[in-house]
């Protein structure tokens, strides 16, 4: 199993498949390295590389104070590091967007390009709400075929998705047991996203601004995300007029990304970062 260890002794995994362009995956708030499996397919001439967090997937879990975005950042670079790779593209989906956006403001010199699934500079509180109402908590379900079974009510900005897919999604989030389902990762995530909301939010338009010079960049938006609102994605457009840029048809947050709607704007993204090489 490929797993590296940070500086304060917990050991991250990360899969490291194909080759060519190094992309790094950062998945979304709980989710880990699974998220990409289902682009992967579209881009056999790239190198996709996929970290999951401390207290995710198949990572070891840490102390809850540092499952924050400036200290996955230092974990994204250590993997790279680890790699030994000097620059690499980053895919961030959510909390991986934020995390580029934090990693183009403070080491750009490590970063080809970077893409954002669903993620801007401003959250819409929807979205935010909607997080907390699951995040570190039990699941209701028993079981896994009941998990998938709901998920349409639960993903309601959601159309069209097969049921296969739900039942994908839902063995990426829970472990079936005698006991009922349990939670993919660390519940205690919960009481350091609760730590960082009773401070104020900083300006991340400066960190977005920061992503945006970047020599590719490409933004992507659910049409029905809760998290990223069109107004903040029409502002971002106007900030980086030349960022490639995708709407999801059918999709709230987050797109799959091998949706068509997709994965056209991720090509042209790719293929602007090999131009650039």
């Amino acid at each position: 199993m490929p797993t590296f260890t940070t500086n304060d002794a917990i050991e991250l995994y990360y899969t490291d498949t194909g080759a060519g362009l190094p992309v790094l995956c950062l998945s979304g708030l709980t989710r880990d390295h699974r998220d990409f499996g289902y682009m992967a397919p579209f881009f056999p001439d790239v190198r996709l590389i996929c970290l999951d967090y401390r207290g995710r997937g198949k990572s070891g879990w840490a102390d809850p104070a540092t499952y924050t975005v400036p200290q996955e950042g230092q974990d994204a670079l250590a993997l790279l590091d680890h790699l030994g790779l000097e620059k690499a593209a980053i895919l961030g989906t959510s909390r991986g967007g934020l995390i580029a956006m934090g990693l183009a403001a403070m080491m750009p010199q490590r970063l080809l390009g970077a893409a954002l699934n669903d993620i801007g500079p401003e959250l819409d509180g929807a979205g935010l709400t909607a997080i907390m109402d699951y995040l570190g908590r039990t699941p209701v379900w028993k079981t896994l075929s009941e998990a998938a079974a709901a998920r349409p009510g639960v993903m309601a900005g959601f159309a069209g998705v097969p049921a296969t897919r739900w039942a994908q999604e839902v063995s990426h989030f829970y472990t079936e047991t005698p006991e009922g389902l349990q939670l993919s990762y660390d519940p205690r995530l919960r009481d350091a996203v609760e730590a960082a909301g009773a401070l104020p939010l900083p300006d991340l338009w400066p960190f977005f601004d920061a992503f945006a010079v970047l020599p590719a960049t490409c933004a992507l938006r659910g049409q029905n995300s809760d998290l990223l609102s069109p107004a903040c994605f029409a502002k971002m457009q106007t900030r980086a007029p030349h960022m490639i840029v995708g709407e999801i048809a059918d999709r709230g947050h987050v797109p799959f990304l091998d949706e068509a709607d997709a994965l056209a704007p991720l090509r042209q993204w790719i293929n602007l970062l090999k131009s650039e090489a």
